[in-house]
């Protein structure tokens, strides 16, 4: 009799305790989110949770503790990421990040691992103490009905859940917003549960095997390089942000023509390069450039390609150039494991990854020139006689916005204002991206003098990966561009591929799709395509260049069942 009143006030000081827990999670977690209506959702997943909970453990102080440390941890989670990661938490984290990172990570911060342990010490003695001093709910009734209620209430609860998540639902405003800020504003939490839906990777329509096996099979045994070992270098340049701004009706100024993107003597193929990606997103330019599909075919979760494609790929362009002997090599103007970029690149094939602290660089600050400076000292620290090497670099030259800084701060002649017909703003915009062009022009031809000036046999392929968007105002410039191209008016950048060695002259294409770049180059360094980028060679050739609108009838659907049925080249 004399533990009775102990065991109430025990119960009682659980449930406070666990209250105030609960309390203290919602402030870290939900109120931290950077608007009211963010808050309002975190809040309200926070509260649907600690109700299924509670009818699921009968407990409420158990119910509060574990609901609480449960968004406590991603806030935890996504702010680490975030700080030592430079990437956003997401869902995918907790099967492709822990399987493959984890360990890497916590052995180079020790801090971190020592943290992991005590919270796997401590957390498990939490809960079993929130339990064992918890009352029990509904012990007066029956076994049956309580079972129904128990389940019921934990339906209801995670129905409420599940509405709350639902992109139409009463939460609907906060996830209508753009993939960018999906991956890199401060709402941290609302993010993760957002992009929960839009992860989600879909392959795309494949007609029957039989089909397939029709159309693609002559592509099965691959096809010959048309030159001998010993094979080129191939140093290909993601120029972020890049486009020919003389497509632009505006754009009629000398300073609106430069040669990064005039062909010469040493050009194999030029023109328009067809992307799937407007304003950002630059790295699902990387996975196509890389591995020759658009990120688009796999539904809206192929944005997420660093995380959710890249661990499925198995063939690539340099998996493929692997195969033939080369060392691969991707060269970063950011920290490497920022949107995943390490893994990323390590999945398609790449052998080494130098990023901007390995560099020497800061981060995010590089300009062209010393983005190919820092390749050329990689190259020569890694180029081995009688090996061939493969380069892959990112820049930053161009990275937007483009109106931060008054026209008075730009290089001479771009702070005089030599467009003086447009709106303040967009000339604004355009101005500093022809300063930074003329840099970017300048670095290529040093690229151009470091590997194509040279008797080493070398192919060198730049690319613009998606258009800037200048604030949104580039959509409504005026553009010079023919009927076939006017479709992809918004997604239009250029592609430049040279070598300086004597070949065939390549196939041209009112436009080019990005995901034919690793076909075009393993052509042009007159090297042997295995089944996968030999049936790609044929597809772009019979569509023309395109690949997403392919004019000819269940053509792409047949190549679809047949890369991915028959050549599994995504597992």
């Amino acid at each position: 009799m004399l533990n009775i009143p102990f065991r109430s006030k025990r119960n009682i000081a659980a449930c406070l305790g666990a209250a105030v827990f609960f309390a203290i999670s919602v402030y870290a977690a939900a109120l931290q989110e950077p608007e009211w209506l963010q808050r309002l959702f975190i809040s309200a997943l926070m509260i649907c949770t600690l109700g299924a909970l509670i009818f699921a453990f009968a407990r409420i102080a158990m119910a509060l503790v574990v609901s609480g440390g449960l968004f406590l941890a991603l806030k935890f989670l996504s702010v680490l990421k975030l700080r030592y990661l430079d990437s956003p938490l997401i869902a995918a984290d907790f099967y492709y990040y822990a399987r493959s990172s984890l360990v890497e990570t916590l052995r180079h911060y020790p801090h971190l691992f020592a943290l992991c342990l005590g919270l796997c010490i401590s957390v498990p003695l939490v809960l079993w103490l929130a339990w064992r001093w918890d009352k029990r709910l509904f012990a007066g009734m029956g076994q049956r009905r309580m079972l129904m209620l128990r389940i019921g209430g934990s339906l209801l609860g995670a129905c409420a859940f599940w509405v709350c998540l639902l992109p139409s639902g009463p939460f609907a405003q906060a996830h209508s917003k753009d993939v960018w800020d999906k991956l890199s504003d401060d709402a941290q939490l609302t993010n993760f549960f957002i992009n929960m839906r839009d992860s989600q990777v879909r392959l795309p329509p494949r007609s029957s095997d039989a089909i397939a096996e029709q159309n693609w099979a002559d592509t099965a045994r691959g096809r010959p390089g048309s030159l001998p070992p010993p094979y080129p270098d191939i140093v290909q340049v993601l120029e972020e942000s890049t486009f020919d701004p003389s497509i632009y009706t505006q754009c009629t100024i000398p300073e609106c023509k430069v040669s990064l993107f005039q062909p010469d003597a040493r050009t194999r193929a030029s023109g328009m390069l067809r992307v799937h990606t407007w304003g950002g997103g630059t790295w699902v330019s990387e996975f196509a450039a890389l591995v020759g599909m658009p990120q688009d075919i796999f539904g809206s979760g192929g944005m997420y390609a660093p995380f959710v494609l890249a661990p499925h790929v198995a063939d690539s362009l340099p998996r493929q150039l692997q195969r033939l002997g080369y060392l691969t090599v991707g060269i970063f103007p950011t920290n490497g494991n920022f949107l995943n970029g390490r893994n990323a690149y390590q999945a398609y094939g790449v052998d080494q990854v130098y990023d901007a602290p390995q560099l020497g660089l800061v981060e995010w600050e590089e300009t062209d020139t010393q983005m190919f400076q820092a390749a050329k000292r990689i190259y020569d620290k890694v180029k081995k006689p009688g090996q061939p090497v493969f380069i892959m670099v990112l820049t930053l030259q161009q990275h937007g916005p483009h109106d931060m800084d008054p026209l008075s701060s730009l290089p001479a002649p771009f702070n005089r204002g030599l467009l003086p017909k447009l709106p303040t703003r967009l000339g604004l915009n355009l101005s500093a991206y022809l300063a930074n062009l003329q840099q970017s022009d300048q670095a290529m031809r040093g690229l151009e003098k470091d590997f194509l000036d040279r008797e080493q046999p070398t192919v060198l392929m730049h690319f613009g990966d998606h258009q800037p968007s200048f604030s949104g105002l580039i959509r409504g410039m005026p553009r010079t561009l023919s009927a076939e191209q006017e479709p992809y008016r918004n997604y239009l950048t250029y592609f430049m591929l040279k070598s300086n060695f004597a070949g065939a002259q390549l196939p041209h294409y009112s436009t080019l799709d990005i995901a034919y770049l690793p076909s075009m180059v393993l052509q042009a360094a007159g090297l042997p395509a295995d089944p996968y980028f030999s049936a790609a060679t044929v597809l772009r050739d019979r569509c023309g260049g395109l690949y997403n609108d392919c004019a000819v009838p269940g053509l792409l659907d047949s190549y679809h069942a047949w890369i991915f049925n028959r050549l599994h080249v995504y597992q």
